[in-house]
């Protein structure tokens, strides 16, 4: 191990083998940018599927290095990795939804209930996320949210929802409601996820 990243904080997380190759990026353009962005050590071994995240010492800022772990997370848990850079920003966050944890280990019960979160064609994610203005990614047996603090609760809130079994028209009526507190479009927040994807 180079001396120079001995002692610092360090992170560990398993993600899918299918999920690799999203977060190295064509030739390695997205594990560069995140290394760069974040003052860290990304290491992954394709075999295991394990990530170690490190915090180099000359890091601006060492909290960074747990936003790079939650990029892991979430590039793991199915999202772009083009959009998951608008975590380093500090007022966003991310949270993962365990659906076993909610309805059990039943391989049908969590289809059923995913397809209930998805909605025919997507909609009612859709909703879900422009009403909010935060990104869903419904993946294995995880539902996951990236936005802001507050617009992220109210995601949440409506996925838990969903998941009490309330009706669908229940959800959007809740989520209306909502989002007239918002005052910031959600396209504004993920125009600068664009913008940003593209530096």
């Amino acid at each position: 191990m180079n001396s120079n990243i001995e002692n610092t904080s360090r992170f560990y997380i398993t993600i899918p083998k299918d999920r690799i190759g999203a977060l190295i990026g064509p030739k390695g353009r997205v594990k560069k940018r995140l290394e760069e962005d974040a003052g860290v050590k990304i290491v992954i071994d394709s075999a295991s599927g394990e990530v170690e995240v490190i915090a180099l010492p000359n890091a601006e800022d060492p909290f960074l290095a747990i936003k790079a772990r939650d990029f892991v997370h979430a590039v793991a848990r199915g999202f772009n990795p083009d959009v998951v850079f608008i975590l380093l920003d500090d007022d966003i966050y991310f949270e993962i939804i365990n659906l076993k944890l909610i309805v059990g280990d039943n391989a049908n019960k969590i289809k059923r209930f995913r397809g209930r979160i998805i909605g025919r064609e997507g909609r009612t994610r859709k909703v879900v996320e422009e009403t909010t203005g935060t990104r869903i990614s419904v993946y294995g047996y995880t539902v996951a949210i990236i936005g802001q603090y507050e617009r992220l609760k109210v995601a949440k809130e409506a996925i838990r929802m969903l998941l009490g079994g309330a009706k669908h028209g229940t959800v959007y009526g809740f989520l209306e409601e909502k989002a007239q507190l918002f005052r910031m479009s959600s396209k504004d927040l993920w125009d600068k996820a664009s913008r940003d994807s593209k530096k």
